[in-house]
């Protein structure tokens, strides 16, 4: 066997002390390190097109961005002449591509010179001086790069710091943390549209940007107060100074990770539209005022975390019931539920298309609640079973790899979204049912083939 360096274990203190829902200390930690990091995010992605589309793109403000002349330069010489709408859309996929790109270089910058430990935390700092630089007009691509480098030293290095808690055949609890560990990312994700939305609505965009970078330095503070309970850094050396060679099994484990990994993105390209063409949508076509009260477009962005976060519990106890009984759905049909979920969701708009302007209200927040419920069937399962099956040299690789899936989705979200306005709203929410409806024919003809291989116990 290649691999001969024994999975981390949990520390003496993760054995002693449980907390959330019985899981080690150090699951507690990284949830709320979690959750603040996601709070900084999705407060700022919620109005991030909104801002571009509103305000920093137009002239006045676009000519204070440093260095955005040969940045707009840049991108119509790749994707043609754009509209302030569809280039804000083409930024916004862009710079979350990239978030989610990084994560593979950051998992391997830590896999082999200086552990998960000092990633997230350097990942940290980062992340809160582009939170911080977003607050003015003049640093707004600075704030994009310092986001998107310091989000690929966090991302896959504090997923695969889950995995490490539990024991490598223990696919059921870990899958249970995940989903847990989802948890936070989803509080964030309710309370960051939220306090971030209001306050660029009586205070200005920057302000909403600015409590996102005060929320990211509070991320850091909560993973270095729990940075004890954490996989031993010690641990982590000794693999790396093995430099253990993979297998062919571990090649073809690989492999199949990839395809898997690959099928998702069909499930994140019609999910994650949700925060760009999806806010506009609402924004010009759905009815918003109430008792002289408008809602605020970027509380949208909370409502599928907040089903996210109900249905945690909920659904925590269906999957046991069913483990119970032998009845619990494997990994590849929990992500094939997941995407049929999202495909209905999509749907829904293509109804409200036809029903308005205006549209009722009723039609964004079912969309949202099923979207956050699909949520939570594909992407915790997706990670736990990266976590489970990737070879341990190469463990947090792959789970930057995983996020690598979303590169790929944010890319062609905001290509995608260039379309908004050169077709219908019923018509681009039909080309989002499309999407999803192709991903679930090719997921359900691969699963059994895929399940069979990963049935069996891991290579090492």
């Amino acid at each position: 066997m290649s691999l001969a360096v024994p999975s981390p274990a949990l520390l003496p203190e993760q054995g002693q002390q449980r907390r959330l829902f019985g899981e080690p200390i150090g699951l507690t930690f990284l949830v709320l390190t979690e959750a603040w990091e996601r709070f900084s995010y999705y407060g700022m992605t919620a109005i991030l097109v909104l801002y571009m589309s509103q305000a920093l793109l137009l002239p006045g403000h676009v000519e204070h961005v440093a260095g955005f002349a040969a940045f707009r330069r840049g991108l119509e010489s790749l994707f043609g002449p754009m509209a302030t709408l569809a280039l804000a859309s083409q930024i916004y996929g862009l710079y979350s591509g990239l978030v989610y790109f990084t994560p593979v270089l950051g998992g391997w910058i830590a896999d082999r010179f200086i552990g998960r430990r000092r990633a997230v935390m350097l990942g940290a700092l980062m992340m809160s001086g582009g939170h911080v630089a977003m607050a003015f007009d003049a640093s707004f691509l600075l704030a994009l790069l310092l986001l998107i480098v310091g989000c690929g030293f966090l991302k896959g290095n504090i997923s695969a710091q889950v995995g490490q808690l539990y024991p490598r055949d223990d696919a059921e609890r870990r899958t249970r943390a995940f989903a847990i560990f989802s948890t936070g990312i989803n509080v964030g994700a309710i309370l960051g549209p939220l306090a971030c939305g209001l306050l660029a609505q009586l205070f200005g965009w920057h302000a909403g940007f600015a409590a996102a970078g005060a929320l990211m330095l509070l991320g850091l503070v909560t993973y270095i107060a729990g940075y004890r309970y954490l996989p031993d850094p010690a641990v982590e050396r000794r693999v790396r100074e093995t430099h253990e060679k993979l297998s062919t099994q571990d090649w073809k484990t690989i492999a199949l990770l990839l395809l898997v990994i690959a099928l998702t993105v069909f499930h994140s390209i019609i999910y994650y539209q949700n925060a760009n063409m999806a806010l506009v949508w609402i924004d010009r076509t759905v009815a918003l005022d109430y008792g002289g009260f408008r809602i605020p477009v970027p509380w949208f962005a909370s409502i599928d975390p907040i089903a996210s976060v109900l249905g945690v519990p909920l659904l925590l106890a269906f999957w046991r019931r069913q483990a119970a009984t032998g009845k619990e759905p494997t990994e590849m049909t929990k992500i094939v539920i997941g995407l049929a979920i999202a495909t209905v969701a999509n749907l829904l708009l293509v109804l409200g298309s036809r029903v308005g302007p205006p549209v009722p209200v009723v039609f964004p927040v079912v969309y949202d609640l099923l979207l956050g419920v699909s949520f939570l069937y594909y992407w915790p399962t997706l990670l736990a079973l990266v976590s489970r099956v990737a070879p341990r040299p190469v463990n947090a690789t792959m789970m930057g790899v995983a996020f690598l899936s979303l590169f790929v989705s944010y890319s062609m979200i905001g290509w995608i979204g260039g379309f908004y306005e050169r077709m219908t709203p019923t018509g681009f929410w039909a080309m989002n049912v499309a999407i999803g409806t192709v991903g679930l024919v090719i997921l359900l003809a691969l699963k059994r083939p895929i399940e069979r291989r990963f049935a069996r116990p891991p290579a090492g």
